[in-house]
C-alpha cells in the first residue's frame, strides 16, 4: 500500500505531514495541489479531497482519508510505530507540542510568511506583518529555551513534536526568522536535517528547478 499526501512545497503545514512519512519509512508519494491557482477553492477539491479547502490530506485508496497535519502525523506515528513518543507520557508531550504550535508558531509564521512572499507587494499591510512577527518572535523565544540542553523537544530521539515546530523554519524566503539568532533553535534545526532520509521542503514535494518554481509563483499570484 502507498500512501499519498495531497500537499505542495510551499505550505509548511504539508511539509509536517510529508517530513513525517519520510523519516517513518511507510512507503508514501505526494500529489501536487496547485494552491495558488485556486485549486483547494474549488468545488471537485472540496467534494472530493477536503471539504475545508486546505492541505493536507492524507490517502490510501481505501477508507483513509485524513486532513489536518496534526491528525496525519498521529496517524504516521500510529501506522509506523515511530516519532509518536515511547511512553505515553511521552505520546502526551508530543501532542501537547503539536497543539501549541499549531496554535503558536506554524499558524502565524505562515500568515506572516505568506503575507510577505505570496501576497501582490500592494495588498500587504506593514503594522499585520510586524504583529505577526512579535508574537512568532514569542513563540520562537519559548521553543529556543525549551532546547537548551535538549537535543529533542520530547525523549531521546525525533518525534513529531519536532517535525511540527520545524515545519516552517526552513524555509528560505524572508518571514522574520533568521536561525542565527536562536542558537539552540539552530542546532536543533541541524540535528534534525542531519538524519537519514530528510529532505528540504521544496525537494521533498515540489522537485521543480527553484527558477521553475518562482517563474510559476509570479504568474500565479498574479492571476
Amino acid at each position: 500500500m502507498t500512501l499519498k499526501l495531497y500537499c505542495f512545497g510551499e505550505s509548511g503545514h504539508s511539509y509536517k505531514a510529508a517530513l513525517s512519512l519520510q523519516l517513518s519509512g511507510l512507503a508514501w508519494e505526494p500529489v501536487f495541489v496547485d494552491f495558488f491557482k485556486g485549486e483547494t477553492r474549488g468545488d471537485a477539491y472540496r467534494s472530493e479531497v477536503n471539504e475545508m479547502g486546505e492541505a493536507p490530506v492524507l490517502t490510501d485508496g481505501g477508507d483513509l482519508h485524513l486532513s489536518q497535519s496534526g491528525v496525519i502525523q498521529q496517524a504516521v506515528a500510529e501506522l509506523s510505530g515511530k516519532l509518536g513518543g515511547e511512553t505515553r507520557d511521552e505520546a502526551r508531550e508530543v501532542l501537547r507540542w503539536v497543539l501549541w504550535d499549531n496554535h503558536k508558531l506554524s499558524s502565524i509564521a505562515g500568515i506572516v510568511r505568506f503575507q510577505m512572499n505570496f501576497l501582490p507587494a500592494e495588498k500587504r499591510v506593514p503594522e499585520v506583518i510586524a504583529f505577526l512577527q512579535g508574537r512568532m518572535t514569542d513563540a520562537l523565544r519559548i521553543l529556543d529555551k525549551h532546547l537548551e540542553g535538549r537535543d529533542w523537544i520530547v525523549g531521546s530521539g525525533p518525534t513529531n513534536a519536532d517535525l511540527t515546530c520545524a515545519g516552517y523554519l526552513y524555509y528560505p524566503e524572508e518571514f522574520g526568522f533568521e536561525r542565527t539568532a536562536w542558537p539552540a533553535i539552530d542546532a536543533w534545526l541541524s540535528r534534525l536535517s542531519g538524519l537519514p532520509g530528510w529532505k528540504h521542503p521544496y525537494e521533498l514535494m515540489t522537485p521543480a528547478h527553484p527558477e521553475v518554481r518562482k517563474t510559476y509563483l509570479k504568474e500565479a499570484v498574479t492571476q
